[in-house]
């Protein structure tokens, strides 16, 4: 009886693993070679889209590949799973990007990987997904890559790394997404979407290389992420390009470690809609040129925004990158008219300029924060910012870099778009009702004396 039993369990196992791998595709069956050399994008297409049409199930990058190819297409109830040691690379020839990434609008990136309007997707595995940033550049400078010249000023072919469009229920846990050539992930419209785990890892001279931002999306999570980033580590926006998509809210970013030439964590600058019930808790910046950033630049509001318990580090960059060092900057101005290669997409049908939403219920609580300037507060009225509360804020000042320092960057705006002045603990250039409680501000010795305005400075 017992031999019968122990045969009966391996009978059923064996079943039950059957079962499973019927529903694995694995792209080597389909034709991919991941030799890193030949384009397996119509091979990965025949996976996913098989795939798709049994019903769902894993679409396998086995370890030891790597699978380098042009634009892929996801489709609903599919895993794309990358096995350690597995790479899915991007081509590097530009001609054959020509899906843009904001619809209308093909002068800000094409996309690579993407998805449109679909449900239940997951990316999972200890792969790597390689934008092959670097292959879309021109020369490597002090500070920054050039731009490649381009043919059409309204074209530009550097592929976003994931486009993901009216995902219901996304997952993206565990994999590293590296080497973006523009924005990396990119969600509009989502809902539902957990980003858990991941190592994302641009090169820091790579201008306009966002880590995550969340566009027009709801109920998103965050959690658990690393993140170097050229541009906005984390960034919560409502595009114009997609507005059919709505407000922006529900959004929880915790246990995150960051690094960007930008702002680690933004919300803007394009925010034509509303952005809402956010909360920022136990994230870690270090190195950054900006720390915590409210950048409204358009007719959208931001209010009941969170950030708990951080710690910002920041120090400062070239004028190629928005910030001067401020670890927490709340805003609200208008942009500047033609600051952008096509300005109209920037502003309402039928507008010749634009305006600014209000800001309005932003919390910041135990903020430790470390660098060359102090915190900067905002906008183009008396009444336009109003009640930010800052409490339990330590500022510690201390030198790192040889720019002179005594500035804050108000840009895009119309107008000047630096401040030059000292550096304070808290300098509010207009707003209502400004809330600070328990500012600790401490200069070291590296820091200028001349520097040093004081602790808090209103205009």
């Amino acid at each position: 009886m017992k031999n019968l039993f122990f045969t009966l369990c391996c009978l059923i196992f064996a079943a039950c693993g059957n079962t499973n791998n019927s529903r694995v595709f694995n792209v080597l069956d389909y034709g991919a070679v991941g030799d890193s050399i030949t384009d397996d994008a119509v091979a990965i297409q025949k996976a996913i889209d098989d795939c798709n049409a049994k019903g769902g199930g894993q679409v396998l990058f086995p370890t030891g590949f790597t699978f380098m190819s042009g634009p892929v297409e996801l489709k609903s109830n599919i895993d794309i799973h990358l096995e350690v040691g597995a790479t899915w690379l991007a081509n590097p020839d530009e001609s054959i990007y020509n899906l843009s990434a904001f619809g209308e609008n093909r002068g800000e990136g094409m996309m690579w990987i993407y998805a449109k309007d679909i449900h239940d997707l997951s990316i999972s595995g200890k792969g790597t997904i390689d934008g092959n940033g670097v292959a879309f550049m021109g020369k490597e400078l002090e500070d920054s890559y050039e731009l490649k010249p381009l043919k059409d000023s309204s074209f530009d072919p550097r592929p976003h790394v994931l486009s993901l469009f009216g995902v219901n229920r996304l997952s993206i846990k565990d994999v590293t997404i590296q080497n973006g050539a523009y924005w990396t992930v990119h969600l509009i419209g989502c809902y539902d979407a957990l980003i858990d785990g991941i190592s994302l890892k641009n090169k820091l001279k790579i201008r306009n290389g966002d880590g995550i931002d969340i566009d027009h999306s709801k109920k998103v999570r965050i959690a658990n992420c690393f993140i170097e980033s050229g541009d906005d580590c984390i960034c919560l926006k409502n595009r114009r390009e997609y507005e059919k998509y709505g407000s922006c809210h529900d959004i929880v970013v915790t246990n995150c470690v960051m690094t960007g030439r930008s702002c680690a964590i933004k919300i803007g600058s394009e925010n034509m809609d509303s952005i809402y019930n956010v909360l920022f808790d136990n994230c870690i910046i270090t190195a950054s040129n900006r720390g915590l950033g409210i950048q409204n630049r358009d007719e959208g509001t931001v209010t009941n925004v969170q950030f708990n318990n951080m710690i910002v580090d920041c120090k400062y960059f070239s004028d190629v990158w928005w910030g001067k060092a401020e670890p927490i900057y709340v805003t609200s101005y208008p942009r500047a008219v033609g600051n952008h290669k096509d300005a109209g997409w920037r502003f309402p049908k039928g507008a010749t300029k634009g305006k600014c939403g209000e800001v309005s219920e932003i919390y910041f609580n135990n903020v430790k924060c470390y660098g060359e300037n102090g915190c900067f507060i905002g906008g183009d009225t008396n009444d336009k910012v109003n009640n930010i509360y800052l409490n339990n804020i330590d500022i510690t000042l201390e030198k790192r870099t040889d720019y002179p320092g005594g500035q804050y960057d108000k840009r895009p705006c119309v107008g000047e778009g630096f401040i030059q002045d000292q550096a304070y603990g808290v300098y509010i250039e207009s707003g209502k009702n400004i809330n600070v409680s328990n500012l600790n501000v401490k200069v070291k010795d590296s820091f200028p004396a001349k520097r040093f305005g004081g602790d808090i400075k209103r205009l």
